[in-house]
């Protein structure tokens, strides 16, 4: 299972590690962490230098309830940090979340590598098209209306099903369109409950019978601090449990905050995995 990265074929047979660069001023855990160049790359290195394959980058908030910026914004706030991030790391993959074709398109053609996109198409009708053209792998997630209003919209008659049908239908879309890189990611938190998010975790591997790579974004989220009473600052160590579950329920790479940490659950979780 590979996907075709600048030139380059990334194996997501074995698992890999997202790390997340937030931009944003009011992301829920590092909103506002990385105020000058200086910063982002430090903590770009350090995340590479624990083991990240891919960097990414977001520049527009999805926390519940986050508001809206204009296009405009999210331009002066990631242009320069993909450039930025590519002279100092020229060999780096850099994955751009965004929702928005024009960000993507802008970001692809500075160097960046992959797309990652909440809402699979639903906000952009221009972007399934768009990442057509560019070539570039494409990250779909489930998702139900925006972040704004995605708190209110977590209503399923039978969850997983409903979950594997968006993607057959979003896979479809994207494969006329001429994606041939497709990731899914369920997404935790989007649209779900806290029960819900753990309905997903234990049957993720349900969703293997798309043939694509799965990705988890469980990364200090609300199903980890408010079951065990904490705060997302706290929340590392749930996470790393919640990411051994998703490694052994079939996903390919982890989205996180903490890349040293998850390296760590997928060097176990392949051990495990070697004994018969």
């Amino acid at each position: 299972m590979t996907i075709n990265c600048n030139g380059s074929l990334i194996n997501l047979s074995t698992p890999k590690v997202m790390g997340i660069l937030n931009l944003t001023p009011d992301s829920f855990y590092d909103g506002g962490k990385y105020k000058n160049e200086n910063e982002i790359l430090k903590q770009t290195e350090l995340m590479l230098k624990d083991g990240a394959t891919f960097i990414d980058i977001g520049a527009y908030s999805s926390r519940p309830g986050a508001d809206h910026i204009s296009i405009e914004e999210e331009k002066k706030r990631i242009l320069p940090i993909v450039s930025l991030l590519l002279d100092k790391f020229p060999e780096i993959l850099v994955s751009i979340d965004t929702f928005r074709s024009e960000i993507a398109k802008l970001c692809i053609e500075t160097g960046a590598t992959l797309i990652n996109d909440i809402s699979s198409g639903d906000l952009d009708d221009k972007m399934l098209p768009t990442i057509g053209e560019l070539k570039v792998p494409y990250i779909m997630m489930h998702m139900k209306g925006t972040p704004k209003t995605m708190k209110t919209l977590d209503q399923y008659d039978k969850l997983i099903i409903e979950i594997n049908t968006f993607f057959a239908k979003k896979v479809a879309d994207a494969k006329k369109c001429g994606i041939n890189d497709i990731i899914i990611d369920p997404g935790f938190g989007f649209a779900k409950n806290t029960l819900q998010n753990f309905e997903i975790l234990k049957y993720l591997i349900l969703l293997e019978s798309h043939n694509l790579p799965i990705l988890a974004g469980l990364s200090r989220k609300s199903m980890v601090y408010k079951i065990l009473n904490n705060t997302p600052q706290e929340a590392l160590n749930g996470t790393t449990a919640l990411n051994t579950i998703a490694l052994l329920n079939g996903a390919s790479i982890l989205r996180v905050h903490d890349v040293k940490e998850a390296m760590e659950c997928i060097t176990l979780v392949n051990t495990y995995n070697q004994v018969d």
